[in-house]
């Protein structure tokens, strides 16, 4: 006991000199990098020592015994970076080893825009099996905790962590109809959310331009969001609206962030439509007025002027209610159909109609589950109309019939000014908004948005080192520490004595991404080594298929000693 005493303390008397020379034993020492620790202060030269699962100690020139050296000389080593807004939750379940973001150095995936793996009742069990792609999966657990012990148990290379979300407590107390909950049934919802975060959610997400989640008001949002923010957590959105009604939206966040008194982040910020495009200057400066009055406003965003998501978001709301199978029904229906075509045709303040915004020109195809529509993944709505001789409206109408799905695809959106101008925010963290994808196996026959395999790597090598619109200490804070603060997580996001081993080696001359929307799956460039909990996870470029990852849990987890749901928004300040 001495001794383990006796050695943390000289760990930290390590990490405080410049050229410590006491002996010590390490598991695993990475020598002569250039240290980005995730504070945002300038590098230096050192090496970092690892012992089991931790950070022992980071300083010049660190001496002791060790298994195993790596030498960094003319690297870069930095903390693991945090993919604020991943989509792995299925594509982990078919492969652990996440490799296009495990090439970019991604050490934590989290998860739960909107919708969540959990908590599930047996009708949305059936439903989540019933509605599967190509990834085919046993639903066995019912719990968000189970979701990710068994993530865990199957053997993953990243960290994993989620948020629940709103969108899913509401499925599981109303269904998908387009109802408000009664006081009783509200309260349901509150307890679901509290038990997501006793079982270590790190908050509540939530995703409002889809139905059922676009059926929730401010109101009901404010009341699951308080909970989770007496549970120690975060409120993550992707608002309401991006485009016609941005600023509004950005107003409904903060409302909910000031009435609930949990902090708040903006899921993908962006203006989108070019009618839109002048709007992020508000958007901003809104933003930046409620951090200044004390709120615990963020966002995060993808490195790309096109985002990704399904045709349902080309419809109105109204003819998605009751979920997938009722909204496909009533595109048969000749008189809906008219309806719907006629809404898609206009900008509605009634839903967010992203077609409108990219035009069927820049409605790009990329994921289908029907095998017999495969071969137009590639294809843009306007070709496939063409095509078959129809308008795209139709096109897009027969397409999710036929697919018996939302259909996935690429819509362009964004201004490359305003990314430039996003990317060099200080409050700005990074999220794909995607899976973690390999090229072959089970996603060999689908396609994705190229962000999948490059967000990180196109942030580090195009506007880091090309286009300067960010230091590399600041890009490496805002990819690590930042994130890890705004979601409250223990020991991690530095590299400093005591955290857990989460770490990058990568070359700043080499990084950056070669996916392209034409040709999606290629894997970035640049990064040497990635360790995850002290293991190695990328050696050399090239995966080991150790299973590194753990599930990362939240303030409010009930395995904590101060943890669980008791203690109140004031305790956990300290995050901030």
């Amino acid at each position: 006991m001495i001794r383990a005493v006796a050695g943390l303390a000289l760990s930290l008397l390590l990490l405080s000199c410049a050229t410590p020379s006491a002996q010590a034993p390490f598991d695993i020492v990475i020598r002569n990098g250039t240290v980005y620790d995730g504070s945002g202060g300038q590098p230096f030269v050192g090496d970092v020592a690892i012992r089991g699962d931790r950070i022992v100690a980071v300083g010049r020139k660190l001496r002791g015994t060790r298994l195993t050296e790596i030498d960094a000389t003319g690297l870069a080593v930095s903390p693991g970076f945090i993919n604020m807004l991943s989509w792995a939750t299925e594509s982990l379940l078919a492969d652990g080893r996440g490799l296009s973001d495990l090439k970019q150095g991604v050490t934590l995936e989290v998860m739960g825009e909107g919708s969540s793996m959990g908590p599930w009742n047996e009708k949305m069990r059936r439903q989540e099996t019933d509605r599967q792609g190509d990834i085919k999966y046993p639903v066995t657990w019912a719990t968000l905790d189970e979701y990710l012990r068994k993530l865990e148990t199957m053997g993953i290379a990243q960290n994993v962590a989620s948020m629940v979300g709103a969108e899913t407590v509401r499925t599981h107390v109303l269904g998908e109809e387009d109802v408000d909950p009664s006081p009783a049934e509200l309260a349901k919802m509150q307890a679901l959310v509290v038990q997501a975060m006793e079982d270590g959610a790190l908050g509540v997400g939530s995703s409002l331009i889809y139905a059922p989640g676009s059926y929730a008001d401010t109101d009901e949002l404010v009341a699951l969001v308080t909970e989770a923010g007496r549970c120690g957590g975060i409120y993550t959105s992707h608002m309401r609206s991006e485009g016609n009604r941005l600023l509004e939206a950005i107003d409904e966040l903060i409302e909910i962030s000031r009435r609930s008194g949990a902090p708040a982040e903006i899921y993908h910020l962006k203006a989108a439509g070019k009618a839109n495009w002048h709007k992020i200057d508000a958007a901003i400066a809104k933003i930046e007025a409620a951090r200044a009055s004390g709120l615990r406003i963020s966002a995060d965003m993808y490195t790309y002027t096109a985002g990704s998501t399904g045709l349902d978001a080309a419809m109105p709301t109204w003819v998605q209610a009751g979920g997938r199978e009722a909204w496909i029904k009533r595109l048969k229906d000749p008189a809906t159909r008219r309806e719907v075509i006629a809404e898609m045709r206009v900008d509605s303040p009634a839903f967010e109609n992203l077609y409108r915004f990219a035009g069927a020109e820049g409605t790009l195809l990329v994921g289908f589950r029907n095998p017999k529509l495969k071969h137009l993944t590639g294809k843009t709505l306007a070709e496939v109309a063409k095509m078959r001789g129809v308008s795209p409206e139709d096109a897009a109408i027969d397409l999710v019939i036929e697919d018996g799905s939302r259909v996935q695809v690429v819509y362009f959106l964004m201004s490359e000014e305003n990314v430039r101008k996003q990317v060099a925010l200080p409050w700005m963290s990074f999220g794909s908004d995607a899976a973690a994808l390999t090229p072959d196996g089970v996603f060999a026959g689908s396609s994705t948005h190229p962000r999948a395999y490059g967000n990180v790597a196109r942030l580090l090598g195009r506007y880091v080192r090309e286009e300067k619109a960010l230091t590399l200490p600041d890009a490496v804070r805002r990819l690590s520490a930042l994130p890890a603060q705004n979601l409250g997580l223990r020991d991690r996001g530095m590299l400093k004595a005591g955290n857990f081993a989460d770490v990058v080696i990568f070359d700043p001359a080499t990084i950056g991404d070669t996916a392209t929307y034409e040709t999606p799956k290629q894997f970035a460039t640049g990064v040497r080594w990635v360790l995850v909990n002290g293991g190695v996870a990328l050696k050399e470029g090239e995966p080991t298929a150790l299973a590194t990852g753990r599930v990362v849990r939240g303030r409010g987890w009930k395995g904590w000693p101060d943890g669980g749901c008791r203690a109140s928004a004031k305790d956990w300040q300290w995050a901030w």
